[in-house]
């Protein structure tokens, strides 16, 4: 494996480490925070296409979206022994994507693209405790309030973004977002962010009515969105463009556009075919660092938060899509290793 060097690494605790989910692989990579190195390869079902990491740490849930047959199933991990659990098979609802887990840390929410619902699964009893119909238009992506009281899914046909009440287990509103609607994030004054990957655009929705507040530019295929643990950016990967775009969450101000395929670092066109492709990305709550996953190249880029520039390249297995940081037990937020 071919691992490129990180200036200034922070050291961190053994139990730091970043999941990964090669969607062509069908495998979930274990890598070390401190230099990207491959800890553990475990299998997963195919085409694994989110992580969601548990609010205590110790347990994570993979989708399994498929390929030509589609998926039906999550893989429940065991992080501290850094394998899979079990299963959970979801019957019916089939091609499960987005996923969150509830702040009680028990259950989680599932999209399923076939079925038209969003799933509250009980992890723990390893069942489906409730099946809210959010209708077609294939939702895709799941983002939870602050509270975890409401959903919040877009749809990439519809292009729209829709509000779930959970406790009342009903959709209360879906208001047009932008042609290709997938990546979304609640911002920490609530507000809901959504990427609009078939316009280049990212819209600001008010979280009650979902109103558009704003609509942002954001060149070259805008598909996920996330904010820094600080609370200060929202960073949005283009896939098309192979850039990270940066915006002040508070003003909404573009603050930098980061090429995540700098000079000197070489893409072997053999691997998939395709251009890089930066998909899924995720900041880590413990060092100025987010992780992008460059899907047609089989690798992670590591960018600083404080430069803004990507300073080291990590190896994948086939297709990184889906990205999880697992942190020891107990670590607080902002904390920073030994």
């Amino acid at each position: 494996m071919v691992v490129l060097p990180l200036a200034g690494v922070i050291p961190v605790h053994a139990c730091d480490a970043l999941w990964v989910g090669n969607k062509a692989a069908d495998t979930v990579w274990r890598l070390d925070l401190r230099d990207g190195r491959r800890l553990r390869s475990v299998p997963s079902d195919p085409g694994p296409h989110e992580i969601a990491v548990a609010p205590d740490g110790r347990a994570a849930l993979v989708t399994s979206y498929g390929r030509a047959q589609p998926g039906h199933t999550l893989a429940v991990l065991d992080l501290g022994k850094g394998e899979r659990a079990a299963g959970i098979d979801l019957g019916e609802h089939r091609r499960p994507h987005g996923v969150a887990y509830l702040p009680d840390g028990r259950r989680a929410v599932v999209t399923t693209e076939d079925s038209g619902s969003l799933l509250v699964v009980d992890v723990q009893a390893r069942r489906i405790e409730r099946v809210i119909d959010i209708g077609g238009g294939t939702g895709h992506m799941v983002a939870l309030s602050r509270d975890g009281r409401i959903a919040y899914v877009t749809k990439i046909a519809a292009g729209t973004i829709s509000r779930i009440d959970l406790h009342a287990g009903t959709k209360t509103a879906e208001r047009p977002a932008g042609a290709g609607a997938e990546g979304v994030a609640v911002a920490p004054d609530g507000a809901v962010w959504v990427g609009n990957r078939a316009d280049d655009t990212v819209t600001v929705h008010d979280p009650d009515t979902l109103a558009v507040r704003r609509t942002l530019a954001s060149t070259g295929f805008p598909i996920r969105v996330v904010f820094t643990h600080d609370g200060r950016h929202a960073l949005v990967t283009n896939a098309r463009s192979a850039t990270l775009s940066v915006f002040d969450a508070a003003s909404a101000e573009l603050v930098s556009t980061v090429d995540l395929a700098p000079v000197g670092v070489r893409y072997d066109d053999t691997l998939l075919g395709r251009d890089p492709l930066p998909i899924g990305v995720i900041a880590d709550p413990g060092r100025p660092r987010a992780y992008v996953a460059i899907s047609g190249a089989d690798r992670i880029a590591v960018v600083d938060t404080e430069g803004w520039k990507v300073v080291g390249h990590w190896q994948t297995g086939r297709e990184p899509d889906a990205l999880g940081i697992e942190r020891c037990p107990g670590a607080e937020p902002g904390a920073k290793g030994r």
